[in-house]
């Protein structure tokens, strides 16, 4: 049933006030972070906080160097994308800091959702249900761990985009006149032009559209001329071509408001015919293959089979249904009255049918990842709200009425509120580590390499104007192989994965050839990668010939991650069901000393007087205990035992409060040996920057 509100709201300055209001809550709520960790000087890089996600030092890279008016060739640095262009223009005309421009973009651009909100509401004749609805929806979970101060990305206009793509439909369907057609090919055009992979969800809304047209009244052409606007917003063109066909279109509509019937299904069939050669069902596949149907292995070059990356990435995974419905509308329960509410609010407002390709996407993250649930948001939030004014219309007065709506709509704000002040994620990095960058970047030429793990390639471009193997958003298989083994191999071995990486990929520029282990292999003439590093330590002139320094960035903080990192090397290449075993590495800062025992946690412990591990109900032996720490001069000193031929190795850093127990690949590898020890072998590399924090060494061959 549709509401019937006394006194609802429809006068222009009203509505204004009502979205200044919803925009001023959704700002404050996102200086909460900002005031609880502007105490904290390891978050500050150039008198200001940095941001908090990975992801955002692509696109302050991009800036940077359109600011700065060049980059190297092939150095991936994003000076066209959007969210860069966008923060080199506003950085030209706000007078603040780089750093406090993208600290601060996402707060207030992410706040922006609360303008279609409550303009749906208007356009629905219930500007009280937007106001609600953009209340909660800005501040849930999922919406706000994504448009959080700091959290420098996409997202933050991710969402708002399809919700004014939304209102711009309800406008259209609501009206169903001319006027309202070209918004909502300005809307999806933008969307499209800010985020490629949003043809997906556009296209669905092409489709329910014309379902809506067929099941409503498949006679009436004005249905079909939105689904026809849409598809030019849909269209792969630049985005001027899209505006001037929609404009076009829309002035022949204008200027012959009675079209022939013949004349409108050839322009639709044209337009269509455009969709389907300018990309199709294609980009739609492509995801639903990345995300539905993720396999372990990846088969990139057709012969040599690698490791996912889709596996590794917890945002990709499934996830139980009280985090679901948490992250949608802050707590179970109002995720539920959310849903019953977003029911009846369909039926009741046919127009927000078009809603549902948002909530199906939405809701597709109980099995393709937490990170889809943001798109639920917002239809939940309106769904929530219409419930609460179904319920509360019953009251006759006034102001019963209102105190009974800011109470439960404060019931309901309240669990997010909660998560706000919880959620007090750190920046990236800390001002210790940037400083190693720093300093690493006047150091380092441009065309240089540094090498990592890609979860740090961005920050590693951004800091020290450098050049990676892999970062954020390059890390397919065939190239997060070598990196993963330059840290996991002995210093050998990585020290000639390392000089044929980088080589091999300046070559893939060159050739537009991108399977550099294929390559290797191909003009080694060796059957694996084991061969072919066999064949190097006998004959190291094969070598390539280096063309740039390369540098290797070993931080603390991949300790952590480390089982991870080995996973994308440690397999066979050419037979995917030879399952290898994967090496033994605990590390632990639970640690508590009984006396006769160590307890390690996890059913693991150390008996002092037997100098052995029990792991459950196992006793294994100690090979070497070995105590690492800084003494007063910030020197690495290293105390170590041995015990037993066999067994595993049990590394005490005492600097850092942390006990690590390894295997011998462990032990050996490049990674515990030159981070954890400060052993590496002059032959190979040279150390350039140290402090407990971080290692970066520079490559000798």
């Amino acid at each position: 049933m549709k509401l019937q509100l006394p006194n609802e709201v429809t006068n222009t300055k009203t509505v204004l006030l009502l979205i200044v209001a919803a925009y001023i809550f959704s700002l404050a709520m996102r200086t909460i972070w900002v005031m609880e960790v502007q105490a904290i000087p390891s978050f500050y890089w150039n008198h200001a906080l940095m941001i908090n996600t990975n992801d955002g030092y692509f696109f302050a890279e991009g800036a940077r160097d359109i600011l700065n008016g060049s980059h190297q060739a092939n150095d991936l640095s994003p000076i066209n994308e959007p969210l860069s262009l966008l923060t080199a223009w506003l950085s030209k005309i706000i007078p603040v800091s780089f750093e406090t421009l993208i600290l601060t973009m996402p707060a207030f651009l992410g706040s922006l959702i609360v303008i279609p909100l409550v303009l749906i509401g208007r356009a629905l004749n219930q500007t009280t249900m937007g106001f609600i609805a953009a209340l909660i929806g800005s501040v849930a979970y999922s919406y706000y761990n994504r448009t959080m101060s700091g959290y420098y990305d996409t997202d933050m206009l991710n969402i708002v985009f399809p919700v004014f793509e939304i209102y711009s439909l309800i406008l259209a369907l609501t009206h169903q006149r001319n006027r309202y057609l070209i918004p909502i090919t300005v809307s999806i055009a933008l969307y499209q032009w800010w985020y490629p992979q949003a043809y997906s969800l556009d296209s669905a809304l092409f489709g329910i559209i014309i379902g809506y047209a067929l099941f409503s009244d498949r006679k009436n052409i004005y249905f079909y001329k939105i689904a026809l606007f849409i598809l030019i917003g849909i269209l792969s063109l630049p985005i001027w071509i899209k505006l001037l066909l929609a404009l076009t279109i829309f002035a022949l509509f204008h200027f012959q408001p009675k079209q022939n019937q013949k004349q409108f299904w050839a322009l639709f069939a044209g337009v269509a015919l455009l969709y389907f050669v300018t990309g199709g069902i294609d980009p739609i596949w492509g995801q639903l293959k990345g995300y539905l149907f993720r396999e372990t292995l990846s088969n990139e070059d057709g012969a040599l089979h690698f490791y996912n990356v889709a596996q590794t990435v917890r945002e990709a995974g499934h996830i139980p249904f009280t985090v679901f419905a948490e992250r949608i509308s802050g707590h179970t329960i109002t995720f539920v009255l959310a849903c019953i509410g977003y029911l009846l609010a369909i039926i009741a407002y046919r127009p927000l049918i078009i809603t549902l390709p948002l909530v199906a996407l939405g809701f597709i993250a109980m099995s393709a990842g937490l990170r889809f649930t943001i798109y639920a948001v917002a239809p939940m939030a309106l769904g929530f709200a219409y419930l609460l004014l179904l319920i509360t219309q019953t009251i006759e007065k006034r102001w019963l009425q209102i105190v009974t709506l800011f109470v439960f709509t404060g019931a309901a704000l309240y669990p997010n509120y909660l998560h706000i002040k919880e959620y007090m994620t750190p920046t990236v990095f800390t001002s210790q580590e940037v400083s190693m960058l720093d300093k690493l970047g006047k150091i380092a030429s441009r065309e240089d390499y540094v090498i990592s793990w890609w979860d740090y390639g961005y920050p590693i471009r951004y800091y020290s104007d450098v050049k990676t193997l892999v970062d954020g958003g390059k890390h397919s298989g065939d190239v997060n192989y070598p990196a993963s083994y330059i840290l996991t191999q002995p210093q050998q071995n990585a020290a000639f994965m390392a000089r044929l990486s980088v080589e091999y990929t300046e070559r893939g520029w060159e050739n537009n050839k991108s399977a550099i282990i294929a390559e290797m292999l191909k003009e080694s003439k060796a059957d694996s990668v084991d061969d072919m590093m066999v064949n190097l330590q006998l004959n190291p002139t094969l070598l390539p010939k280096p063309t740039r320094d390369v540098y290797l960035y070993l931080p603390l903080r991949m300790m952590d991650i480390l089982p991870t990192v080995t996973l994308f090397s440690h397999l066979d290449l050419k037979n995917p069901d030879n399952k290898e075993e994967q090496p033994f590495f605990y590390a632990t800062q639970q640690i508590q000393d009984t006396g006769k025992t160590i307890e390690l946690g996890n059913g693991i412990s150390i008996l002092k007087e037997k100098s052995t591990l029990k792991m459950g109900n196992q006793e294994v032996p100690i090979k070497g205990f070995y105590q690492v720490g800084y003494n007063k001069e910030n020197t690495l000193e290293v105390n170590e035992q041995h015990f037993s031929s066999e067994g595993l190795n049990v590394i005490y850093m005492a600097s850092y409060g942390r006990f690590v127990i390894v295997d011998d690949f462990y032990f050996n590898s490049a990674y515990i040996q030159m981070f954890v020890f400060d052993h590496y072998d002059p032959k190979l590399f040279e150390p350039v920057l140290s402090d407990p924090m971080t290692k970066i060494y520079k490559l000798k061959v």
